[in-house]
This record gives C-alpha cells, sequence and structure tokens, in this order.
C-alpha cells in the first residue's frame, strides 16, 4: 500500500505541476513531526489531492463523507490514502475516535470547518463540528488556506493555484462550560486564521479579520 501510495503522489504532483502552476511558498513552516489539526477552506475541487501530495512525506488523513464509497475509484483513492468515512448530520463516534487515533499516530488529520464544498471560494460560514476533534485531541491546529482552485476546468488553460500557511495554535477555554454559542465562536475564530491568509475578496463571512480571538492561543 505504501508502494502504490508513493505511485499515486507522484503521478499526481507531475499532473498537477503540468496544469496548474502551484504557488506554495511557505511549506517549511509546516512542522515536520508531530499530530497537527490542519483547517482549510474546501472547494471540493483539487485542493485534496494537491495537499496530499505535497505535504508529502508527512502523512494526512481526513473525513469524507461515506457517500463517496459508494463510487468505485473514490473508494479505491481513499482506501489508498487512509480517509476516514463519516456519516454527516449524526454523532458519528465511530469517525470521531477514528480521527483521534490517528492523530496519536502522528497524522496530520485535515478538517474543513465549513463543512461542505464551495465553489466559489468564496468563505461562508463554518459549522462547530470542527471544535470538537480538535478539543478532544488537544493537538495544535494548523490553517491552511488556499485559492484559484475553484477555477480548475473551468477554463481550458493552466491555473494558479495558490497556498498559504499559517501560524499554529491551540483552544483554550479555561474552564468555560462549551455551549453551542460557545463552539460557534471557537470555530468563527479558526476560520478568521484561515481568513487572514486570504485576500481580501474571498473572505465572505470572514471579512473583518482584526477582531483578536478570545479562545485561541499560540501553540507553544
Amino acid at each position: 500500500m505504501n508502494l502504490i501510495k508513493w505511485i499515486v503522489n507522484i503521478a499526481l504532483r507531475t499532473y498537477f505541476n503540468i496544469v496548474c502552476r502551484i504557488d506554495t511558498p511557505d511549506l517549511h513552516k509546516i512542522p515536520k513531526e508531530g499530530p497537527i489539526i490542519i483547517i482549510t477552506n474546501h472547494t471540493g475541487r483539487i485542493e485534496v489531492p494537491i495537499f496530499v501530495a505535497y505535504l508529502q512525506p508527512r502523512l494526512i488523513t481526513g473525513w469524507a463523507k461515506v457517500e463517496s464509497w459508494d463510487n468505485w475509484f473514490l473508494r479505491w483513492i481513499f482506501g489508498v490514502w487512509g480517509i476516514i468515512p463519516i456519516h454527516r448530520g449524526e454523532a458519528d463516534m465511530s469517525a470521531l475516535k477514528k480521527a483521534l487515533r490517528a492523530l496519536e499516530q502522528g497524522y496530520f488529520f485535515a478538517l474543513a470547518p465549513e463543512g461542505t464544498r464551495n465553489y466559489t471560494g468564496i468563505l461562508k460560514r463554518a459549522l462547530p463540528g470542527a471544535v470538537i476533534v480538535a478539543m478532544h485531541s488537544g493537538a495544535p491546529i494548523l490553517p491552511i488556506a488556499h485559492w484559484g482552485g475553484e477555477n480548475y476546468l473551468k477554463e481550458f488553460k493552466r491555473i494558479d493555484f495558490h497556498m498559504r500557511v499559517g501560524e499554529p495554535f491551540k483552544i483554550k477555554t479555561d474552564g468555560v462550560k462549551i455551549t453551542a454559542e460557545i463552539r460557534q465562536q471557537i470555530v468563527d475564530e479558526m476560520m478568521r486564521e484561515i481568513a487572514k491568509l486570504l485576500p481580501e475578496k474571498y473572505r465572505g463571512e470572514y471579512i473583518d479579520v482584526s477582531q483578536a480571538p478570545q479562545y485561541l492561543i499560540p501553540a507553544g
């Protein structure tokens, strides 16, 4: 499986270097070891295979809706990558446990707090589910933003794909009772860390990045 994964990822890098101008000036900021939760925006076009291929040799996994396994190709490629199926719209404790286990094993675990594909690239209001993984694991959270991929296959020409890496942080609540409102506030703060890395026209719901976070602290 490791050989197959290596071949697939090399093929992906070759392909995306042909169809895209990949702009990733700060990948060196990504830690080389230890568990990391990646949070990112999600256009659902090409960022997933680009992340998998370009973050080598680090192992990366994440959730995908269980319905994706009905497609033979997605079932195969998700198996190669070790993606975790999740039942959306319910408390899927099995998927949560697998995510926490992956982090314990030193994986990157990628999350898209928006919860679904955003075809325009303009940020939508996030869902609070990402907070649950972050608080259960205690792992550092690393924002990575991307843009340009929303243009993939819209025009028959090479596109620019940009990726920017932020600073890692952790969630600190200091005994505050975690209500649904607090979870939403935390995930909004997380999304503003992504928005800071994006050009202003993509910030959408998080256009105001001046607000100081209340529940986020730098990862030591």
